[in-house]
């Protein structure tokens, strides 16, 4: 790949704030006169520089070696460790300005409970320094470097790209939204059954939510049914009682149903369903426990003959077990129709003949390398929306990604794999962060650029609010299709399942989501943790503990 394209490695903008601090008036002030200490932080700068020229390469192959993966994490561990270091420093430089201006008497009464000896301050602060260095030298030994070089980062300048226009972003699904529409008109239920289950089945970024969301806000539809109901279940486990729940809410358009016990639910949600048509979407199914699915439709027997439950998931052995009247199987979209879409996403004229023809050659080619995947379609699409040089558009073909992923599995789509290589270092690190929390997690975008901010993620050269700054970062992020609208909610938002699959990938071991029944491995380099459960449970406790390192703890409610 040419390096003039890379967008940035991963960890560039963490590194460069931490070469600001250590070369800061504040820094150099604290240590003034101590040369042992100044000199072991001008190492310390020297070293990290060192990492850091190999960064470009170790992004390039982290996808293709387990070797560079694993590299790259520990750099990320001694880079944490050493940021946690500057953070310490800088408080205590800090401090010490602050006793030397005067103070309000409540300031002196914080300064007389915590003092600060240098002395004392200096001798611990010194193998701190050496722990670090001998980490990332060890890093830096041939022996340990996994074949990376220096690869000069060339980036051009960033350009703005024009907004993408909000149209209909559907392609190639007409048949397939009439078919499960006429499905939903007719009276014929085969099994005679009050209940009908029709399955949407296809591979992850197929466009199975997308159809449901159709399906769903079709005007036929609409007079079809007394109410409707849409619950995204997401993950290997589904929580029946959740989602009774979640349909109460919408059935009765109330507030949180805070209702746990399972007879009293279904109590409820039967007479909230009583003599009425109902359809139900209940989308991302992994979890083929029959039980469960028994419990579920038996609390939804009080509906109306014609009442449906349309599920989308990627397992065929899902229609089976739910005894479903129909499975619709939903394909790849054409070779044409996914080059509307793409064109569409990468802003290209397709009735233009002349100039920028290459656009639609070699768009077709890459069309062809997402095997009829809208996702992936749209993603490059909008990678390539901001890039209109040839050469550009030629390296995203030709890349050797799309072989290794004939080659190897490795969970990852190469055109997903291929936008997030190309974004700059600080959407890289913010799109990251984000795999702390559960699939099909919604989240306020207000909420998001809170927790970017406190972890420093934001950066200007400007006077901008750091609000305004994580406000573009977000919609940064939305237009390349990281971050999408949810369902429901047009003011919430996720990431789709194969995002989210990246995220937790690029993040290694150092995002992590856990609940109070699936208590995970925590490690010393686990830095952002999202939790749902009881946070003072004891065992909870226990695993914390481990996390020496973490950075972000965030209680998720559990509904």
């Amino acid at each position: 790949m040419a390096a003039d394209m890379v967008g940035g490695a991963f960890l560039s903008a963490f590194l460069q704030v931490l070469f600001d601090r250590l070369g800061s008036r504040e820094f150099l002030d604290l240590f003034r006169g101590k040369e042992a200490i100044v000199n072991l932080l001008n190492e310390l700068n020297t070293t990290l520089n060192s990492a850091g020229l190999l960064l470009n390469d170790a992004e390039e192959k982290l996808i293709k070696d387990q070797r560079v993966k694993k590299w790259l994490d520990d750099l990320k561990d001694t880079v944490y460790d050493a940021d946690d270091l500057v953070y310490k420093i800088n408080t205590v430089a800090l401090r010490k300005e602050l006793e030397g201006k005067p103070q309000r008497s409540f300031a002196k009464v914080l300064m007389k409970l915590n003092p600060t000896s240098s002395t004392a301050f200096d001798n611990k602060i010194k193998p701190e320094i050496d722990n670090i260095l001998g980490k990332l030298k060890l890093l830096l030994e041939p022996k340990n470097n996994p074949g990376l070089k220096i690869v000069e980062n060339k980036k051009l300048p960033e350009r703005i790209c024009a907004p993408r226009v909000e149209e209909s972003d559907v392609y190639g699904r007409d048949a397939d939204k009439e078919a499960i529409i006429q499905l939903l008109l007719s009276d014929d239920d085969a099994n005679g059954d009050k209940l009908s289950v029709i399955p949407i089945v296809g591979m992850g970024g197929i466009g199975k939510t997308t159809l449901a969301q159709l399906v769903y806000k079709d005007e036929r539809v609409n007079k079809r049914f007394d109410t409707k109901a849409w619950v995204t279940v997401g993950g290997d486990r589904i929580d029946c009682l959740k989602v009774m729940r979640i349909i109460i809410e919408q059935v009765t358009n109330s507030e949180e149903c805070k209702v746990q016990e399972q007879y009293a639910l279904q109590d409820k949600l039967e007479k909230a369903l009583a003599g009425k048509k109902f359809l139900f979407i209940i989308d991302d199914v992994w979890d083929e426990d029959l039980q469960k699915w028994d419990v579920l439709k038996s609390s939804l027997a009080s509906g109306l003959r014609g009442s449906t439950i349309i599920v989308t998931t990627r397992n065929t052995n899902i229609a089976s077990i739910m005894e479903t009247r129909s499975v619709h199987q939903l394909d790849p979209i054409s070779d044409d129709d996914g080059f509307l879409l793409f064109a569409k996403h990468a802003s290209i004229d397709v009735n233009h003949s002349d100039e920028y023809l290459y656009h639609q050659v070699i768009g077709k080619e890459i069309v062809d390398k997402c095997k009829g995947l809208p996702l992936a379609i749209k993603s490059l699409g909008d990678l390539l929306r901001c890039k209109r040089k040839k050469n550009e558009w030629l390296n995203i073909l030709n890349s050797d990604i799309w072989e290794l992923y004939e080659s190897r599995s490795t969970g990852i789509l190469p055109a997903l794999w291929l936008s997030y290589y190309y974004l700059p270092s600080h959407l890289k690190q913010c799109f990251a962060y984000c795999a702390m929390f559960p699939k099909d997690y919604e989240f306020k975008k207000e909420n998001i650029i809170l927790l970017w901010m406190a972890e420093g993620l934001l950066h200007s050269s400007t006077k901008k609010r750091m609000e305004d700054v994580g406000e573009e970062y977000f919609h940064d992020l939305i237009s390349r299709s990281f971050f999408q609208p949810a369902s429901k909610d047009p003011s919430t938002f996720l990431m789709h399942d194969l995002m989210h699959d990246l995220a937790i990938f690029v993040s290694g071991e150092f995002c992590l989501e856990m609940d109070d029944t699936r208590f995970s491995n925590c490690t010393s380099k686990i830095r952002h943790l999202s939790y749902k459960g009881k946070a003072d449970d004891l065992k909870t406790i226990e695993v914390l503990s481990k996390a020496a390192g973490l950075r972000t703890f965030l209680t998720l409610p559990k509904m």
